[in-house]
This record gives structure tokens, sequence and C-alpha cells, in this order.
């Protein structure tokens, strides 16, 4: 059985990678870390500190006996360097999936957020990767304010209420565009905004269990 190290910053998480690849026979192996995101406030907090923190998990990881690792928080994925061979086993962001189906549209694209700390460096890691493959893709973010504390408070169906009253309203004040939700928190309250509208919210579990190599 292929064992998948699943490293997330919050717990909340777990779920949504369980519903989603428990079907392909895959055993997901949890690593939670949730005081980056509570120290982000921090005075003397960094860059840096996010980083080698990241790193030192990622190699922690590697030698737990899994076959791969799939990072699902998009606040460590913006901070990990490319040179990700330097782990034995494959590293794999979750934002990967979604960013081939944004890559392939032809919509002006609205991502939204809940994180305030992950907004500037997921952004900037998306234009990196589309400039290195010379996609041109129309995309600003968009936070919705006043939401993230709610989750990491543990208030989580208060989380997807106000997520889902965001996301609807991005829809009806944004037509012609295709709207992302840009956190894996944030995939019930895209579903909900999506069976309110008739609009579909795109997510990162759209096209994860393909990438894992379901049939």
């Amino acid at each position: 059985m292929t064992k998948i190290g699943c490293f997330h910053a919050h717990y909340s998480n777990i779920e949504h990678i369980e519903r989603a690849l428990g079907h392909l026979g895959v055993e997901c192996i949890h690593f939670v870390d949730p005081g980056l995101d509570r120290m982000k406030r921090d005075a003397d907090f960094s860059g840096e500190m996010v980083e080698k923190k990241v790193a030192e998990t990622l190699e922690w990881i590697s030698r737990c006996h899994v076959d791969a690792i799939l990072v699902t928080c998009t606040f460590f994925t913006a901070v990990i360097q490319p040179e990700l061979h330097r782990y034995a086993i494959p590293v794999i962001k979750i934002d990967e999936p979604l960013l081939k189906r944004i890559g392939e549209s032809q919509e002006p694209v609205l991502v939204a957020f809940t994180n305030p700390a992950t907004v500037e460096g997921t952004m900037k890691q998306w234009r990196d990767d589309f400039s290195k493959k010379g996609i041109a893709v129309q995309m600003e973010p968009w936070l919705l304010e006043h939401t993230f504390d709610l989750i990491m408070q543990g208030k989580k169906n208060e989380y997807t209420q106000a997520v889902a009253d965001g996301l609807v309203k991005l829809i009806a004040d944004n037509p012609g565009k295709r709207i992302v939700a840009a956190q894996l928190s944030m995939v019930p309250a895209a579903k909900i905004a999506a069976a309110q509208t008739a609009h579909e919210v795109w997510n990162h579990l759209d096209g994860l269990a393909d990438y894992f190599g379901q049939d």
C-alpha cells in the first residue's frame, strides 16, 4: 500500500484529504503543525523561520517510511524551495493539480483567501509557476477578512458559513470571473457556495485523486 505523509497546518484538513484519497487504497499518515501560523503576529517572526521549520519537518516526514509527501497548507507550500530533489521521495504541493486547471482556463481568475499570511506568498508562487511555463493567466487575489481566526479557534461551522457567505457575494459581484478557493480549509464552504449559486468554485480537491493515479 502506498503511504503518503500529509503535512498540515491545521487538524481540520485531515478529513478533507481522507475523503479525497481514501478510496484510492493509499494510507495517509498525518503530520500537523499549527504553530507557525499562530506565531505569525510575533514581532520577531520572519520568513526565514518559516522556511527553516518547514524544511526540517519535510526532512523528518521523509524519514518516516512514506512513499511521498503531500503538503496541504498554502502557507507552507509558498516557502518550499524548488530543490525538492534533495528529499529521497516526491514532495507534492497541494496547489499543483489546481494550478494545472487554472492554467488551462480562459477566464479571468479571482483567488479567494481567508488567511492573510498566505496571500502574498501564494500569489507570487503561482505567478512564478505560470511565468516559467509561459502561461498567461489574468489572476488577482481577494481576502475574505475576519474569517481565518474562526478556524484557528476551532469554530469550524462558523468559519465554513462565513466563508460560504463571502464566496456567494464574490460570485454575485464578479460575473464572468472564475472563483477559486485558495486554501484547503475552504473546500466545504466552496461546495456550499456552488450549490447556492449554481456557479462552480474551484478548490484544492479538484483533480487531487487524479494526480495520485486514479483511473
